[in-house]
């Protein structure tokens, strides 16, 4: 396709691009963030096995991570469509009824993590007052994972509903 013929196609196709590297770079920070868990825990029963006390902290770090790999998944998760579906019943219904489902799961999900967002407010403040008893570490950086994973987890669900609509929508030739 040449640039210089005004398709905005190419744009959006682009941003479309970007938006599913985003969240593949994502997919592999859960990766990373897995295998550090992964580690730590390897540490601690090594350290253990060999009579040895094991690092301060150590035992919080998959703790604490585990969080941040819940959030971060399940937007990756979320963005591929490989959530756990039961689609059995969806399927039975005509184009036109899957898309209205689609656009009432998704907006109701939107309500659900909005409102995680909204408690976040008062919740990540109140949390970085306090310090883990291991790390010394505040809080709030754990409890941070929940408003930026539900962000995170919001936008492929906005245009899941934006693609629903667009096809309710569809011209008839």
């Amino acid at each position: 396709m040449s640039h210089g013929q005004g398709d905005s196609s190419g744009g959006a196709s682009r941003a479309s691009t970007a938006f599913a590297r985003f969240y593949d770079a994502l997919g592999h920070l859960g990766g990373f963030i897995l295998a550090v868990m992964t580690a730590a825990v390897f540490m601690q029963v090594v350290l253990r096995y060999a009579g040895s006390a094991g690092f301060d902290g150590l035992e919080e770090v998959p703790r604490f991570l585990f969080v941040w790999l819940v959030m971060i998944g399940s937007a990756s998760a979320m963005q591929r469509g490989q959530h756990t579906v039961l689609d059995y019943f969806v399927n039975q219904f005509t184009p036109r009824g899957r898309a209205l489902i689609v656009i009432a799961v998704n907006a109701a999900s939107i309500a659900l993590f909005a409102y995680l967002i909204k408690l976040s407010l008062v919740l990540v403040p109140n949390a970085q007052l306090q310090t883990s008893a291991g790390l010394g570490l505040p809080l709030g950086w754990v409890f941070a994972a929940i408003p930026v994973g539900s962000a995170l987890i919001i936008l492929p669900m906005v245009i899941q509903i934006y693609k629903a609509l667009g096809s309710l929508w569809r011209k008839r030739s």
